[in-house]
């Protein structure tokens, strides 16, 4: 028989001193609603920072939920033909592909996507 562990479910939990706050299994206020890809204020530009001199696309600035953003990256890899990642609210795409993902982000509706740096 297996032990029922609830206090794994609730490891993120603040302690409340609230006599009126009860705690509600599977609700999840993390997660935001997608803004539509027009109104996206998308950031990309190249990272060389703790990577052994090896360049990165980072794309920042995604507004919504972690399945939309991990669809984003797929897309985004896909196109590009590339490796990449999804970490900390942000995209990486392995490579110097700044002006192609720019582009590629504007095709699929992301009109306020702006490229950072040189």
């Amino acid at each position: 028989m297996k032990k029922n562990n609830d206090w794994k479910d609730r490891l993120n939990i603040v302690y409340s001193t609230s006599s009126d706050f009860s705690y509600e299994k599977g609700v999840n206020n993390t997660g935001q609603e997608t803004l539509e890809p027009r109104l996206q204020d998308l950031r990309v530009q190249i990272d060389k920072k703790n990577r052994r001199g090896k360049s990165v696309t980072l794309i920042t600035g995604f507004v919504g939920t972690e399945e939309d953003l991990n669809s984003l990256g797929r897309i985004l890899k896909t196109k590009c033909g590339v490796g990449g990642a999804v970490k900390e609210g942000g995209i990486l795409i392995q490579g110097d592909h700044k002006q192609r993902i720019i582009d590629l982000l504007k095709d699929e509706g992301y009109l306020k996507t702006k490229g950072i740096g040189g």
